[in-house]
């Protein structure tokens, strides 16, 4: 309980920080060291009446000490001056972790800064966490996340949640869902830390943002797709494709959430790109069997979608809604126009699946080996270099 607790509390303290100390580090400093202090002296003495005053108050203490530290500046000085309101003030009544969100989703970031840097300081992961996600050593995850506040101090940019900066803030929350649910490397296929905070965050935007219906369409996205996620992998962790999931797996409570945020999202009449794919993920989920599945319909989703969205992504999906749609030649010739993917693995992925359904097997054998080699993710490589193997076999029957 008091690890929960404490997870929601921390960015929430850190935002009050930052708005009086720009020096990012050394608020969650403090704020860290509040938290250890709550962790064993709330495990004795039991949890406080206004438990985020309590780590606020600490924190702040934390903070000044720090600053005073510093040499006694005349900057410090008054810096600690202008904290002392803080000292037994109430907590506030709302929640800054979503101010805090879009600080950390500060434009001049690069979306791998603002990820790493939102699941660290909203996210409550640790640096190690982190890096283990990225696949990169903790040393060099801890210098991006510290450059990454480098940067938003340089910037002075105020600590408050904007509509300018909603849409940055939805595209990096859409960048850390889809981490977790297929990383992009690893052994493992899912990240489902990274992508339930992505959820828990979006639902948090929703909860502020219920005028806007991209917000709405980002979470039905996201419940849509994670409903899915059980059935995604094998005993042993291998993928399974769409089309041959137990579906009696399928998280039959996050479909019917999605689809009602959707459903109301839709109703107010500004269709963005998050309702378009969430649209297209609802087509997939109300099919009780893959061959159920409503191509045509999808296929529709799609091009409105690539009318709206110029990334290659969409143009590959395009692609295989036509085939579905109108054979597995009009789709090949769908991806033979898209030569700035051309050294994806997702595009030799998509070629050798449209190279089986035409009858082609060791054309697309060559093809599934080919997107094995250019992927990082082992349980990709391991299912390709599989479909590979397979279309290796004789087809008589005989082994």
């Amino acid at each position: 309980m008091h690890e929960a607790l404490l997870k929601e509390l921390g960015p929430q303290v850190l935002a009050v920080l930052l708005r009086r100390e720009r020096d990012f580090t050394l608020a969650e400093d403090a704020v860290q060291e509040a938290l250890i202090a709550a962790a064993v002296q709330w495990k004795a003495q039991g949890i406080p009446e206004n438990p985020r005053a309590w780590v606020l108050q600490v924190a702040q203490r934390r903070l000044a000490d720090h600053l005073r530290s510093d040499g006694a500046r005349r900057r410090r000085e008054e810096q600690v001056f202008a904290l002392r309101p803080l000292v037994g003030e109430a907590a506030p009544a709302r929640d800054d972790t979503l101010e805090l969100l879009f600080l950390c989703c500060h434009p001049a970031l690069t979306a791998a800064s603002a990820i790493a840097l939102t699941a660290r300081a909203v996210g409550g992961l640790t640096t190690q966490e982190i890096a283990r996600a990225f696949l990169v050593p903790e040393a060099t995850m801890g210098q991006r996340i510290s450059r990454a506040k480098e940067t938003i101090q340089r910037s002075g940019t105020p600590l408050a949640a904007s509509a300018d900066r909603l849409s940055e803030v939805m595209h990096v929350l859409y960048l850390m869902f889809n981490e977790g649910y297929t990383a992009s490397a690893g052994p493992e296929l899912q990240r489902p830390d990274l992508a339930l905070e992505a959820i828990r965050l979006t639902r948090m935007l929703e909860a502020v943002s219920p005028e806007e219906p991209e917000v709405a369409g980002l979470l039905s996205l996201m419940l849509l797709t994670d409903a899915r996620r059980a059935a995604r992998t094998g005993p042993s962790g291998e993928l399974i494709p769409l089309d041959e999931q137990d579906r009696s797996r399928w998280d039959r409570a996050l479909i019917s959430q999605g689809v009602r945020l959707l459903t109301a999202a839709l109703s107010k009449g500004r269709v963005g790109v998050y309702q378009l794919q969430a649209s297209i993920a609802a087509a997939h989920v109300e099919a009780s069997r893959a061959e159920d599945t409503d191509w045509t319909r999808i296929l529709g989703l799609y091009g409105l979608l690539r009318r709206i969205d110029g990334n290659p992504m969409v143009a590959l999906n395009h692609a295989v809604a036509v085939a579905m749609v109108h054979g597995a030649e009009a789709g090949l010739k769908e991806v033979d126009a898209l030569p700035e993917l051309a050294g994806h693995h997702r595009t030799a992925a998509v070629r050798a699946h449209l190279l089986e359904r035409a009858g082609q097997r060791d054309a697309a054998a060559k093809y599934f080996r080919k997107a094995a080699a250019l992927t990082d993710s082992a349980a990709e490589r391991d299912y390709l270099l599989l479909r590979a193997a397979r279309l290796g076999r004789p087809t008589n029957g005989r082994a």
